[in-house]
Formats: C-alpha cells, structure tokens, sequence
C-alpha cells in the first residue's frame, strides 16, 4: 500500500482537477451558443412561429440558449441581423430583396451585406380588414378612410404603399395613416377610432380574428389586376371562407414569400443544425401556428433573394436538394 505525503496529495488534486478542465471545456464552450431569434409583434404570425423555433434549437443544439425577440418585423430584424444584434429572422422577400440593394427609402441607408439565406418560409397574405360599420368593401372605397398600415417603414408598411400605388392611391386620398402593429390596430377599430387595417401575415393571424369574433368586419379583395401591376415578387392568392367569422366566401388577395435569414457572423456548424433542425421538426413547428403547414423542403430554395449561408448550403448539399 502506497501512502501519499500531504505534498503528494495536493500534486494528485491538481492532476485531477487538470483532467477536469480538459473534459468540460468543451461543454463551457456549448453553453455559449446563444440564438436570438427576430420576430414581430405579439399579435402577428412571426411571434408563435419564432416561440416554436426557440423551442426546437434549445432541444435540438447541445448548449444552446434561445431567445425570441419581439420587434417591428422584417425591415428592423435585417438591419438588426446586419449589426449583429440576432442570429435568426422572419422577413418579408421583398424587405430582404430591398436591404440587400441597400434601399434607403425602404429603410436601409446601405446594403446589408452581411445577410444570408436559411430557407424559404411561408406566404404572408396581404390582408385588409374594415369595419362594416365604414362602408368599405372594395379597395377603391378606401379613399377617405382612415387605415393602419403597421409600424413605419416595416415590410407591411412597404407592401401598403406597394398595394395603394397598384391600384392608382396613395396615403394622400385617405382620410388619416395610422402607423400601428396589429393589435393597437385592431383596439382602435373596436373602438370606432379606425375604419380599416392592412395586415401582412399568415392566414388566420390572431389580431384579425380577435376583430372578426367581436366586430362585424369586412375583408377586402386586392384584384387580381392589382397584383398583375405589382409584379414579382407578390402573387395572386385567396383568402379562404371561413378564415375569419363573417367571412362567407373566397377573397381574393395578393401573397409575397417570407424568408428566414441569418448573417455571415453565425458559423457554419450552427446555421447547418438551424437549417437541420427546421425541416426535421416542421410538424412541431406547425404546431405553434398553423401557417407553417405551407413551410417545404422541396420549396426552401425557391426566390432566395440573398446568398445562402454555407451551413445552410452544407445541408442542402446532404440531402440532396443542391447538385453539383
């Protein structure tokens, strides 16, 4: 039997302890994976979808904390992405399109040039609700009218004047702007403070069912002409009966794709296991709201108006969607 002097014991301890420090470095390392992920408003479709992402990476990346952020949607979560301020966003693909290019008056005073792609998401549909009490049915019969049109300069204010210049209007022939996010939007129409809300989201997003459930409420169509003016990248689409109480037949609508976009500052392992872990768990993801039934592996490369980002690349590579 060997007996160690006190000196002996201490030099043991440290061999030991040594020996630790080697084995947890790399736990230490993991638990500084941290992924802030860009929404929108609590009301809109952004927020649920982003909550169930949150969820997905913290069970799905070893050490990863998330954290979901609600903000004024596409135009401040690119150019939060572009200062390093979030790892992962929803935008609208015109938004991304524009702050690529480094559009000024979209809201971008220089090219964000350090976006890059994750995957296509789902179509946000231009969504127009009026009180019934304003007498507007028809997008023309806005004029006069007062309309929320979202938070200034967000990628629903963008597709507002998009949409109101199709159609020959401008906010100049309205009665008064509102520059609000759905849920304020939806108070003052219950309050009789606002005939109508422009709404870029998923079909059935909460603000415009909470308004239809306790306000007789109109959806108006967007003609298909309108769309036709518009061009890429919006598209013709239909509001389905039903999405909304009162809502007794088929609207039609104008569509634009939604993207979700990280920056170059992510590594590569990371956007790959964000790639991964998206496609790998879409039914749980639709669980947190239903819009994401329209999220496809074979549809994820489809419009990306910005580079991918390798680790997104990598995946795509491994199943097989990018060929050489």
């Amino acid at each position: 039997m060997t007996t160690l002097t006190p000196f002996g014991r201490i030099k043991t301890l440290r061999g030991l302890l040594a020996g630790l420090a080697i084995v947890t470095t790399p736990v230490a390392a993991n638990a500084d994976e941290f992924i802030n992920i860009l929404t929108g408003g609590t009301s809109g479709v952004y927020y649920p979808i982003g909550v169930g992402l949150a969820k997905i990476y913290a069970d799905g990346i070893p050490g990863a904390r998330t954290q979901v952020q609600a903000t004024k949607a596409s135009v401040e979560n690119l150019n939060l992405l572009q200062q390093g301020k979030g790892e992962f966003a929803i935008a609208l693909g015109d938004a991304v399109k524009l702050a690529w290019d480094g559009n000024a008056d979209a809201g971008f005073a220089a090219p964000l040039d350090k976006l890059r792609g994750i995957s296509a998401a789902y179509p946000n549909y231009i969504q127009i609700a009026a009180s019934a009490d304003s007498g507007v049915v028809t997008l023309a019969d806005l004029a006069g009218h007062s309309l929320s049109v979202g938070a200034a300069k967000s990628g629903t204010e963008l597709n507002a004047r998009a949409i109101l210049g199709a159609a020959g209007m401008s906010y100049e022939g309205l009665s008064k702007i509102e520059y609000l996010p759905f849920a304020e939007s939806v108070e003052l129409m219950k309050n009789r403070q606002l005939d109508a809300s422009l709404q870029s989201a998923g079909l059935g997003v909460a603000s415009l069912k909470d308004l239809a459930t306790s306000t007789p409420t109109t959806i108006v169509a967007i003609p298909p002409e309108v769309v036709a003016a518009l061009g890429a990248p919006y598209l013709s689409a239909v509001i389905p009966a039903g999405t909304y109480e009162g809502q007794a037949a088929d609207v039609p609508t104008a569509a634009v794709g939604n993207f979700f976009v990280t920056h170059e500052g992510v590594s590569d392992e990371t956007a790959y296991l964000m790639t991964k872990l998206l496609f790998e768990n879409l039914p749980a993801l639709q669980a947190s709201h239903n819009a994401a039934a329209s999220i496809k592996l074979e549809t994820a490369l489809d419009g990306m108006p910005i580079p991918l980002h390798p680790g997104a690349e990598r995946y795509y590579r491994e199943i097989g969607l990018i060929k050489d």
